[in-house]
């Protein structure tokens, strides 16, 4: 719809206000797919800012209290923003699953998805930074593992940061067999790499 244009001219606040009065952090999940169908469609390009505005409203509360497999519908949503705002979608969603509490089962297996088939190589990369960036834990495993069967070619600093980590966090995982396939696939896929 010609109205959608008001995203690309609303300041963050005004943006954030729009969402919050369209009420788009609770809206039924096949409008969520309609309405992803139309940002993809927009022209011009949401800015990175706005982008990353609606990746929180759309999907933050949604992705954050999964208890079981999301629904087709969100998982459609999901894959259409990813595939054209993959990077501030993993700026706020992959940041606040890594730092959410507990098991969050659901999300990790939701990121590994992603991981695996939606996100392009520098979408990859920011997110094993990003998981760089936290103390790893059992539920960052399968999301590295996911990174890892992309067999991206990494750039030296983001490789050797990874090889570093997983150094410094083995002891912590001596009884892991997650961790030890993890770090088994790191010197399998880079094994010309890793000394």
């Amino acid at each position: 719809p010609p109205e959608l244009s008001i995203l690309n001219n609303c300041s963050p606040s005004q943006l954030e206000g729009l969402c919050s009065f369209l009420q788009l952090s609770t809206c039924p999940e096949p409008f969520l797919v309609r309405f992803c169908s139309w940002l993809l469609a927009l022209t011009p390009d949401l800015s990175y800012t706005s982008a990353a505005i609606l990746a929180e409203q759309l999907f933050l509360r949604r992705v954050l209290s999964l208890t079981q497999p999301p629904s087709r519908h969100l998982m459609a949503a999901l894959t259409s923003f990813c595939s054209k705002y993959s990077r501030p979608f993993c700026r706020v969603l992959v940041a606040a699953v890594l730092q959410e509490p507990g098991e969050g089962a659901e999300q990790t297996k939701l990121m590994c998805e992603l991981v695996e088939e939606c996100l392009e190589p520098h979408s990859v990369q920011l997110v094993l930074s990003q998981i760089l960036e936290v103390p790893l834990s059992e539920k960052h495993l399968p999301v590295l593992q996911a990174v890892l069967g992309r067999q991206e070619v990494l750039p030296p600093e983001l490789l050797d940061l990874l090889v570093l980590s997983l150094c410094q966090q083995a002891p912590a995982f001596s009884t892991s067999l997650s961790f030890a396939k993890l770090v088994t696939a790191v010197l399998t896929v880079y094994q010309s790499q890793v000394s």
